[in-house]
């Protein structure tokens, strides 16, 4: 993680703060010094540490530089300010990089510093206003982030992925170059690895898709949060199941190594809250609702509040419609445990179907199936045939590739939900779509593995959003 050091005392400096903070990266520290107060909102505490004081004063500034900072940038509206911070960052640190803005088109230019100056960042916007004059792509659209290029790196999870395969809700691949080639898009276009996409779309929505082309394996439950959470109704669960799901938790917390959210509501056991208590370790937070009962509107609440990546609940509770229609609207993975040891799994098993869900998610699937150290499977009904689900396959056998991971293919003639319930513990991993509120008297007379997964109720399920 690089660290980067800026040093602001006007509007301009406190605009671009601000834009910093809008932009996303897991990469950078930032480290904030303003000569005056200034409050911000939205940015992430683990990534911005904001101080006040003069940095023309080597004796503060000195104690900050202390640190391995990557570069410092300079943003200041007093000339003479500047030219002090500068010679006290070089007494302390000679060859550390520094970008600073040359408001007054007056200061020497150095070899040692990178000069941003204004005048010249004013008359190159200003030339895309002439008539017949070609427009860069940094200038086009309303220059709010709504055009994007991207490269998709080597182990990315859009790698070997169908354009048709990608759901692309208010965003678009407008255009994929490939060798210096510029190829359009279609349905059946495959992304290679070193490919640039440019975006088209809402920025903040293109700020999540760079998230997921840029991830690899290893990141769950990222891009969708960063928090794992236990969801405890003690007005529906025994005690015995109370301290199951608790375990099974803090299991799962220390092999993806996230902080984990246990929530408590309706505490009516005051021995089950003993046990809780008493088993929260390091990493571990307990949140028990006192109030009155709440209603499933908490569930979104908490979702945004703690940033869940990952949201753990019993059988009984999401067999609810109405809980599992919040944790649909909430668009995060959903952990259904069973009453079966989690500790002692081995395996994940996706069933396929003809629908595209399923390469939709397949990098998670992939991640968690890394992480947990779990054998993957899929199993194709070859009952069912289609050309989409050669095209699955092959993309999977592309992604194990790519991961070192190996993948077992098994074609079965008979109904994959009745032999799946013949074996002892497996993780059924599926995709979170609304084939999860099909009527149960309805899903009966269906074939279609995904409207099935109740079959499956007594193994523990992973629901994966289709969207990110």
């Amino acid at each position: 993680m690089k660290k980067i050091l800026i040093i602001s005392d006007g509007a301009i400096g406190n605009h671009y703060i601000e834009r910093v903070i809008g932009t996303y990266t897991s990469e950078n520290l930032y480290y904030v010094v303003h000569t005056q107060h200034k409050s911000f909102e939205g940015y992430n505490p683990a990534r911005f540490k904001f101080f006040q004081f003069d940095p023309t004063s080597f004796y503060k500034i000195s104690n900050l530089l202390k640190m391995d900072f990557w570069q410092v940038l300079l943003v200041m509206e007093n000339q003479t300010d500047l030219e002090h911070t500068i010679k006290n960052i070089r007494l302390y640190k000679p060859s550390i990089r520094i970008i600073a803005l040359d408001l007054w088109n007056a200061l020497s230019p150095t070899d040692d510093i990178e000069w941003v100056n204004m005048q010249e960042l004013i008359a190159a916007n200003l030339i895309d206003y002439l008539p017949n004059i070609p427009v860069l792509a940094k200038n086009i659209g309303l220059g709010s982030g709504e055009i994007m290029e991207v490269l998709v790196p080597f182990g990315s999870s859009f790698v070997y992925r169908h354009i048709g395969s990608i759901e692309q809700k208010n965003w678009k691949i407008a255009a994929i170059y490939r060798n210096r080639q510029l190829i359009i898009p279609s349905d059946n276009k495959m992304i290679q690895p070193n490919d640039t996409l440019v975006l088209v779309g809402d920025p903040a929505v293109l700020r999540s898709i760079y998230r997921a082309i840029k991830r690899e394996l290893g990141q769950f439950p990222a891009p969708f949060g960063s928090k794992i959470y236990l969801y405890i109704d003690m007005d529906m669960e025994k005690a015995s199941t109370i301290m199951a799901l608790v375990r099974r938790s803090i299991y799962i917390q220390k092999k993806l190594r996230q902080p984990l959210i246990i929530k408590v509501i309706n505490p009516g056991d005051i021995e089950a809250l003993r046990m809780i208590k008493a088993s929260a370790q390091s990493g571990v937070t307990i949140d028990i609702s006192y109030g009155g009962k709440p209603d499933e509107e908490m569930i979104l609440s908490d979702i945004k509040k703690y940033h869940i990546g990952l949201f753990v609940v019993s059988s009984t509770a999401f067999s609810l419609k109405s809980i599992r229609k919040k944790l649909y609207t909430g668009n995060v993975p959903v952990l259904k445990l069973a009453e079966r040891s989690f500790a002692s799994l081995k395996e994940s098993v996706v069933v396929l179907s003809e629908e595209g869900h399923i390469e939709n998610i397949s990098t998670t699937i992939f991640d968690v199936s890394s992480q947990f150290g779990f054998n993957l499977e899929l199993i194709d009904y070859a009952n069912d045939e289609g050309l989409h689900k050669r095209e699955v396959i092959e993309h999977f056998h592309n992604l194990s590739t790519i991961f070192s991971k190996s993948i077992h293919v098994s074609e079965q003639e008979e109904n994959p939900i009745r032999e799946l319930c013949k074996r002892s513990n497996f993780l059924h991993v599926l995709p979170f779509t609304t084939k999860m509120f099909v009527n149960p008297l309805n899903a009966y007379f269906s074939t279609d593995p995904e409207v099935l997964y109740r079959k499956l109720n007594h193994y523990h399920q992973l629901f994966i959003p289709t969207q990110i």
